[in-house]
């Protein structure tokens, strides 16, 4: 199943990252002007992550950074990738999700993930219950009934959001949330940005076992990928020794907001294994390098859409990596 990266659309996930002497503030700033430029460039989406105590993402509140960003844009979707679901009551989600549809109309995507995007203690203080994660599929049909123009004679309503056309996405990194996608006939998006072990083998399941559904009738998949882009390879190795730094972060539970570039950056060996799993698909270099990485890349895994996330510390440089990537197209 050949794809080219020429002929598929291409979107942003943005997590509003926190830069060393930033602030939350200038975050959400650089994130509405990145989402105006990639408005202007044709970029197909713009989604923003939930997750919660960690020093560098702004965007706990996704709904409503959600609303900040569609109301600085005109034509770009605008979607949530996603709101960890385990965390809200699917009705208060379904309303909120319907208040954008109505103020923004159709330009909202429903992202729903599984996680708790966090750590268990943060969890548990967003009343968090042991078994709210096992209820997902559960919750997810739920928010489906509340959008529902038929859920209008029951008890309990969404409104805003009863009657509304808002597309639901699953989101996931493992065959799991393959098997759900599919099941429910919904697109797929898959965190192979930092989870990918699991993505031919979940693509694949996807496929095989979709289920048309009123909302899809074949199978779409969208793979989320890091891109660092630069004019030199040089210098984009040297920008992405930020985001190094980042995942290193993750993967020892030392967080700190987004540090600027490190020419004399290191690895750790300790931490090499894991970083090279966690960042498999990670395309850094000058624009000839990483076209023929991201086509191989959409060739292999079919992708329909590529979702990508680029962690730059510096704003310009970030605006101008997602630009070299367009002219790509």
């Amino acid at each position: 199943m050949n794809k080219s990266f020429s002929k598929i659309p291409i979107s942003i996930l943005d997590l509003a990252v926190i830069t060393e002497g930033g602030s939350p503030a200038l975050s959400f700033k650089n994130s509405v002007d990145l989402a105006q430029n990639a408005e202007n460039q044709e970029y197909h989406r713009f989604w923003v992550a939930e997750h919660h105590n960690m020093d560098s993402v702004a965007s706990s509140a996704t709904t409503v950074l959600m609303g900040f960003i569609a109301a600085n844009t005109s034509s770009i979707r605008v979607g949530s990738g996603g709101i960890m679901l385990p965390n809200h009551a699917p009705l208060v989600v379904a309303e909120q999700i319907g208040t954008l549809e109505s103020i923004y109309p159709g330009r909202i995507d429903l992202g729903l993930g599984r996680a708790p995007g966090t750590d268990p203690l943060t969890a548990y203080a967003l009343r968090r219950d042991e078994q709210s994660a096992h209820r997902f599929p559960q919750s997810v049909r739920e928010i489906q009934t509340y959008l529902s123009a038929d859920n209008k004679g029951a008890k309990v309503r969404a409104i805003p959001g009863e009657g509304l056309d808002i597309p639901i996405w699953i989101l996931g990194s493992s065959t799991d949330s393959a098997r759900l996608a599919a099941a429910m006939g919904l697109p797929y998006a898959f965190a192979s940005h930092f989870a990918p072990r699991q993505l031919h083998e979940a693509a694949s399941i996807y496929r095989a076992d979709f289920q048309p559904s009123a909302q899809l009738s074949e199978p779409f998949f969208m793979p989320c990928v890091n891109v660092i882009l630069s004019d030199s390879q040089e210098e984009a190795e040297l920008l992405a020794t930020s985001a190094q730094k980042l995942f290193i972060g993750i993967i020892t539970g030392n967080r700190s907001p987004l540090q600027p570039p490190d020419p004399d950056f290191e690895m750790p060996l300790a931490a090499q294994a894991a970083m090279d799993q966690m960042t498999k698909y990670s395309f850094i270099g000058d624009s000839d390098t990483v076209e023929k990485q991201i086509n191989d890349f959409v060739d292999a895994t079919a992708a329909d859409e590529l979702m990508v996330v680029s962690h730059i510390f510096d704003h310009e440089a970030r605006l101008h990596s997602y630009s070299l990537l367009k002219e790509m197209q």
